[in-house]
């Protein structure tokens, strides 16, 4: 028993320590709707990331390792559109520049990456504009502002609204 247990200790630190995104937390509120994003913050490091490191036109978790989850204790309008309280999957589907990109709220929402992703597990789809960044976002990084949630990496963020 004491080696299980050695064991499970060791394959943790493994899994934990060798992810090179540091796993974030933030928690905010939007028109008395309480929001938590969990999410794995990749950096640049110098590489183009949309339509290469990310291809364009194709679904990605949103954020490194696991993929990224939205919580909303309310239902809520994203963009103008029902979405019931709950605990998503966020996934984004870039498109070329001046395209606009899909945000995706999947009903899945413990899976690792999009590599499970199935459009058939859909709460929500939206459409957002991805607008240039004067300057590149180290970091990726989720804000939740006074009306909403915003999303900002290398060269691109949008905003999603939150009522």
């Amino acid at each position: 028993m004491k080696t299980k247990v050695i064991i499970l200790f060791m394959l943790t630190s493994i899994l934990s320590f060798g992810q090179k995104s540091k796993k974030q937390h933030i928690e905010g509120s939007v028109d008395k709707v309480n929001i938590e994003i969990d999410y794995s913050a990749p950096k640049v490091k110098g590489r183009t990331i949309y339509g290469d490191l990310i291809p364009y036109g194709e679904v990605w978790r949103a954020g490194a390792n696991a993929n990224t989850t939205v919580e909303f204790n309310k239902d809520v309008a994203i963009n103008g559109q029902k979405l019931s309280a709950g605990k998503y999957g966020l996934f984004v589907i870039p498109n070329g520049n001046h395209q606009a990109w899909d945000v995706i709220f999947s009903k899945k929402n413990n899976a690792w990456g999009a590599f499970s992703y199935k459009e058939s597990e859909d709460a929500l789809r939206v459409k957002v504009k991805a607008i240039d960044n004067e300057e590149s976002v180290e970091l990726l990084s989720y804000e939740i502002t006074e009306s909403g949630i915003k999303f900002a990496w290398a060269d691109k963020y949008f905003k999603l609204s939150v009522k």
